[in-house]
C-alpha cells in the first residue's frame, strides 16, 4: 500500500481522508514527526495549501499532499473564505466560528453558501492542485451531532440535511473535500 502524508494536524480531516483514500496508508504530520504549526498566511486557499505542502517536502523531503478549506457565503461576499478556520478569532473553536457566522447572517434571507477546498500535492518533483466545491445554504441554527467546523449550520444543495446531520460516507462522497480528493484519487491512480 502506498504511503501518502497529509499535511494536517487536524485530526478530524485526517479520519475524513483516510475514509475517502483506503488504497493509501495516509499518515499526518505527526506521523512524521512534524509537530511545527506550519503558518498559513496566504490571501486564497490555494496559497495556504501550497505552504503546507512545500513545507513538508522542504523539511521532511516527503512527497505529500495539503488541503486548505473555506467556507464562502454569498451574502457576506465570500467571507469568511481563507479566513474560515479563524473567523471569531485566533485560538477560537469550530463553535466559536459557528455562532459568529450564525450572528452575522441574522436577518439575511440570502442563505447561499458553498464549501472549496483546493488540495496541493507535491509527487516526484511536482505539484499539482486538485479543487472541490459544495454548494449549499447556511442553516439558521445548528442541526446535528457529527462533522466538524460549520458542518452543523451547512445543508448542501439536493439534501434536507446538514452536513452534521450526514453519515460520513454520505458526507464524503458529495463534500468539497470528497470532490477534490477524487480528482487527487483519480491522477494518483493513472
Amino acid at each position: 500500500m502506498k504511503k501518502l502524508v497529509f499535511a494536517t494536524h487536524n485530526l478530524h480531516k485526517l479520519e475524513e481522508i483516510r475514509n475517502i483514500l483506503k488504497n493509501f496508508e495516509v499518515v499526518g504530520l505527526r506521523d512524521i514527526g512534524c509537530h511545527e504549526d506550519i503558518v498559513e498566511d496566504a490571501d486564497n486557499l490555494q496559497g495556504n495549501a501550497k505552504i503546507k505542502a512545500d513545507f513538508v517536502t522542504d523539511n521532511f523531503h516527503l512527497d505529500c499532499f495539503a488541503d486548505d478549506t473555506g467556507l464562502e457565503v454569498e451574502a457576506l461576499g465570500g467571507a469568511p473564505g481563507v479566513y474560515s478556520a479563524r473567523y471569531a478569532g485566533e485560538g477560537c473553536s469550530y463553535h466559536d466560528n459557528v455562532v459568529k457566522l450564525l450572528e452575522a447572517m441574522k436577518g439575511v434571507e440570502n442563505r447561499k453558501a458553498r464549501f472549496r477546498t483546493v488540495i496541493a500535492l507535491n509527487l516526484n518533483g511536482e505539484q499539482h492542485f486538485f479543487e472541490g466545491i459544495v454548494n449549499g445554504k447556511i442553516l439558521t441554527e445548528e442541526h446535528g451531532e457529527g462533522g466538524f467546523g460549520y458542518d452543523p449550520i451547512f445543508q448542501p444543495d439536493g439534501f434536507d440535511e446538514s452536513f452534521a446531520e450526514m453519515e460520513m460516507e454520505t458526507k464524503n462522497q458529495i463534500s468539497h473535500r470528497g470532490r477534490a480528493t477524487a480528482k487527487l484519487v483519480e491522477f494518483l491512480e493513472k
